[in-house]
């Protein structure tokens, strides 16, 4: 079965039928943690991202649960292999979930380079996962957020 359990999360690829629950939690979450950094603009930019199944197409989403809660997401581009949704509720911060996301993930994608734009408020987080900066903060379309990548050394 394509699970990993860590302690009582449970970290899965979400089945299509799941896709709404995770896209209500993502908004949830950028809501409170992510929005107070943004203009209106791109608060109203993420949440017709949403909404917008071209934007949608081809993402791999991965769920956290705890006792059958979604409790954090990741959304993979496939083909690109970047990043497009790395969120957890609030009440869960801190507490593994989101480096469990991610090594559930390279589990799936262990040989590749790995993209995401992070904002300003993951930035911490990505940077303790290993992935370093490859430009300055940009905005666009009111939308934070500085490019990064995390590449496995050669073993």
């Amino acid at each position: 079965m394509n699970k990993r359990e860590t302690g009582t999360i449970e970290i899965r690829v979400l089945t299509e039928s799941e896709r709404e629950d995770a896209l209500e939690l993502a908004w949830r979450v950028f809501v409170e943690y992510e929005s107070p950094d943004y203009s209106p603009e791109g608060t109203e930019e993420f949440k017709k991202c949403l909404h917008d199944e071209t934007y949608l197409s081809g993402i791999r989403y991965y769920g956290a649960f705890a006792d059958d809660r979604l409790i954090g997401l990741l959304g993979i581009r496939e083909e690109q292999a970047h990043i497009c949704f790395f969120f957890v509720d609030g009440e869960y911060h801190r507490r593994g979930i989101g480096t469990g996301l991610f090594l559930k993930m390279r589990e799936d994608f262990p040989k590749h380079m790995i993209t995401l734009n992070s904002s300003p408020y993951g930035l911490p987080f990505y940077r303790y996962l290993g992935f370093k900066a490859t430009d300055g903060e940009q905005i666009v379309n009111g939308i934070r957020f500085t490019p990064m990548i995390y590449d496995m050394p050669d073993e």
